[in-house]
């Protein structure tokens, strides 16, 4: 969680220094568009990069803090009471929710592609696979004992990070399959 929370603070960032420069020259070619599928310069013009009324890469710069500091509190051993991380779990869902409605935004209704966007995407499933593996690990929500018990031969088995590899492989078959060769044109 801390390094991908470290990941999706510096595309955040990057993100917005490049919406910066946009606005500045709305003809300027940022560092993220490759050719003309992979272009957030494009991606960066649309109702979708703005959703709630400023550019979205700000959410980034205020919530990949949030994720590093709950990282590092945890390696350090703190524990955490059990209502602070069903919060958690929800606030990175609704994060993950967000990055993937965007996700869905830019590859079938923009059809172009900001390959920063896409890290984020993989860094927030990746951020909330480990959440959540960590509360099921500790039976945070309050499961009754005979499904507690399946979930950790769940979590023994390493189930949850086959989904998640697996989760991650079918959204970059998505993209092959919509984009294919003009990823690479």
């Amino acid at each position: 969680m801390l390094v991908t929370g470290i990941a999706g603070l510096l595309v955040s960032f990057i993100l917005t220094l490049e919406k910066f420069h946009l606005l500045q020259d709305p003809n300027a070619v940022l560092s993220c568009s490759i050719n003309i599928v992979l272009n957030c310069s494009t991606v960066m013009q649309t109702w979708q990069s703005s959703v709630f009324g400023f550019p979205n890469m700000l959410i980034g710069l205020m919530g990949y803090p949030v994720v590093i500091v709950v990282a590092i509190a945890g390696l350090s051993g703190v524990t955490f009471p059990r209502r602070f991380l069903v919060a958690a779990n929800i606030c990175y869902g609704l994060g993950l929710l967000f990055a993937y409605w965007l996700f869905f935004q830019s590859v079938y209704v923009i059809e172009i592609l900001c390959p920063w966007c896409l890290v984020v995407t993989f860094v927030t499933t990746i951020i909330f696979a480990t959440m959540a593996h960590y509360n099921l690990h500790r039976n945070t929500f309050g499961l009754n004992k005979r499904t507690n018990e399946s979930v950790q031969l769940y979590l023994k088995k390493d189930i949850g990070k086959v989904l998640t590899v697996s989760w991650i492989v079918l959204l970059i078959s998505l993209v092959f399959i919509k984009f294919g060769d003009s990823l690479f044109a």
